[in-house]
């Protein structure tokens, strides 16, 4: 079991960024730890969380794996309506 300390960031990060909610929902949907993610992605445990804290987003592969593996387009990740 993989434990992760959560702290309350809202104050310095954006938690309303569409890619971060879209991210939780993949997992939460699939039953997916962040290492578990993580592995499907082929990146850290580390990039997962510093993707769900806001601290970065996802690179160009992962955007592509995101949607290979969970038919998420790039533009429903980021929020981008067209």
């Amino acid at each position: 079991m993989t434990y992760v300390k959560t702290f309350d960031l809202s104050f310095v990060y954006n938690h309303n960024m569409p890619y971060i909610e879209v991210l939780k929902e993949i997992m939460l949907e699939n039953n997916l730890s962040q290492q578990k993610f993580a592995d499907i992605l082929g990146v850290n445990q580390t990039t997962v969380s510093q993707w769900l804290l806001g601290r970065k987003k996802p690179g160009y592969d992962s955007i592509l794996l995101i949607y290979e593996k969970f038919n998420i387009e790039p533009n429903v990740l980021f929020g981008i309506e067209y």
